[in-house]
């Protein structure tokens, strides 16, 4: 099948983060001093207060959150002559671990091949959170994730809401909201992002947050494939290893 040869070194992935730690009076006095300058910035319209606002929002900065969850999915064609899709989790409360298992995974299985990877808004959130973390537990970066010197049009990451802006810059759009738009089925409405920080420091549910990104990985993979107008992976060829 010749549209799936183009997406044999495509990797889809999103990644869930939560602040660096359950309570902002567990951070040191150095980064409270930085979060109370970021947290100054930060549009509050129900006026949270600087512990709220910390645990709140802390997860969306590189600098004052961590990664727990990192969901991955590839296309290939099953033995039927199918577009299938694999999804992997890895999903650690110990950030370094984490990153090392998708270091060791992105190393072993591409190699030195040219990787493409897809996230939704990834070039704004995803692609540099990963780079930033890996810097900060000192891990080497994948050569698929440098980008330093390189020219805007070296880089072929791809990026599925920046797809869908069309040049335009002015606003956001959610992955639900796309998939919703576009007929696709699959997003899950039980969590969000901005639920992920309690589900994981209150209610300890770190499966529960793995399997809401593997579900979102497979949302970006098929509205991919909405964009170059393929057909959509059906449900049962979609394995989650």
């Amino acid at each position: 099948m010749e549209t799936i040869k183009n997406f044999k070194n495509t990797l889809f992935i999103d990644i869930e983060t939560v602040s660096g730690s359950e309570n902002f009076s567990l951070v040191s006095d150095k980064m409270k001093d930085f979060w109370i300058k970021k947290a100054k910035n930060l549009i509050n319209p129900s006026n949270s207060t600087l512990e709220e606002l910390y645990f709140e929002r802390a997860a969306l900065y590189a600098e004052f959150g961590k990664i727990i969850v990192v969901g991955m999915g590839f296309l290939f064609v099953n033995k039927q002559g199918e577009m299938s899709l694999k999804v992997k989790t890895i999903a650690n409360a110990d950030e370094k671990e984490l990153l090392r298992e998708f270091i060791a995974f992105i190393n072993k299985t591409y190699k030195s091949r040219e990787l493409t990877l897809v996230a939704h808004n990834g070039k704004e959130f995803d692609f540099p959170y990963l780079c930033r973390r890996m810097l900060v537990n000192g891990l080497e970066i994948p050569k698929s994730l440098q980008l330093q010197g390189k020219k805007p049009w070296e880089i072929i990451h791809q990026d599925t809401m920046e797809m869908w802006k069309f040049g335009d810059r002015r606003s956001y759009t959610s992955l639900e909201l796309l998939a919703e738009l576009l007929g696709i089925e699959g997003a899950k409405i039980d969590l969000s992002g901005d639920r992920v920080n309690a589900v994981f420091y209150l209610e300890k549910d770190l499966d529960r947050i793995a399997a809401y990104c593997g579900d979102d990985v497979i949302v970006v993979a098929q509205l991919y494939l909405k964009f170059h107008f393929l057909n959509r992976v059906e449900p049962q060829n979609v394995e989650k290893l």
